[in-house]
């Protein structure tokens, strides 16, 4: 079986003792390719160089969480880098863009409306650029869709993933129904998580895609409590070798073979990412 991570954050600092051993331990799993998101402008080289050296793919954006942070002249960067690497069959998308109303202080003025501001301006680009779109979403389904419903205009559709994947049934559809995929990752592990649970259980098959998050959103059997880590316990490190485990668990809560998944979850992604295709060969 072939696995991809749809969204892994391979350049993150947690990754710098042995990167080059993370990917390889993820290939041996069956984690035939990556797709790393860009978060800020000062990354944009560094995911794009890692992309390249690993085999894998890339996208090109500026991260909410990151927005304080960022200006309008990292907005014409951001331009200017999809124009210079347009014809880089690794660069597979805008992402990670989006909204974030669960960090208080992204929630309050100015920061909630510079938000908006800097995710529509991405839409923008996309469209400019004709690259599909990987969406961070953290309460913000519905701000998320009235952008892209305006900024998709008359044709109405769109490429690309809902990250991380969050919102309601009547959410998911809506982003369904635009053209995403939806993205599922260690957060579905977590038998607590039902609302999650029952969305992968249920959702159409063809919207699924698989990712990590990696080395964020560990799933359950990497998490240790805040008392284990008071007595020395470590929070184990999410990575995309865990990827296949993950999708075994959606595979259980559908009730489908684990090569039914795999199978579907490729196909997903090539029509999400549609420039994989011939990364994947």
């Amino acid at each position: 079986m072939r696995w991809v991570d749809t969204h892994v954050h391979l350049d993150a600092p947690e990754f710098d003792a042995d990167r080059s051993a993370v990917r390889e331990s993820a290939r041996q799993a069956g984690v035939a390719h990556c797709v790393i998101p860009a978060v800020e402008r000062s990354n944009f080289d560094t995911v794009r160089l890692l992309a390249h050296h690993g085999g894998d793919s890339y996208c090109l954006g500026i991260h909410p969480l990151y927005v304080a942070g960022a200006s309008d002249t990292d907005l014409v960067a951001l331009d200017e880098a999809l124009s210079a690497n347009a014809a880089d069959p690794r660069l597979v998308a805008v992402g990670e863009i989006g909204l974030d109303y669960f960090v208080p202080a992204l929630c309050k003025s100015p920061l909630r409306e510079r938000q908006e501001v800097v995710y529509r301006q991405q839409l923008k680009l996309s469209r400019a650029h004709g690259l599909p779109v990987v969406l961070h979403v953290r309460k913000s389904s519905d701000r998320l869709l009235k952008h892209l419903r305006e900024v998709a205009g008359p044709q109405g559709r769109w490429q690309g993933i809902a990250h991380a994947f969050n919102g309601s049934e009547v959410q998911a559809a809506e982003f369904i129904k635009l053209g995403f995929k939806l993205g599922f990752g260690g957060a579905v592990t977590y038998e607590r998580a039902l609302q999650l649970r029952h969305l992968a259980r249920t959702l159409p098959l063809d919207a699924l895609v698989l990712e990590t998050d990696a080395p964020d959103i560990q799933p359950h059997w990497l998490y240790t409590t805040a008392e284990q880590r008071a007595t020395g316990v470590p929070q184990g490190r999410n990575a995309p070798a865990e990827l296949p485990r993950i999708a075994q668990c959606i595979a259980e809560l559908r009730g489908i073979p684990l090569e039914t998944l795999a199978q579907a979850a490729l196909s997903n992604s090539l029509m999400a990412l549609p420039k994989l295709g011939a990364l994947l060969v």
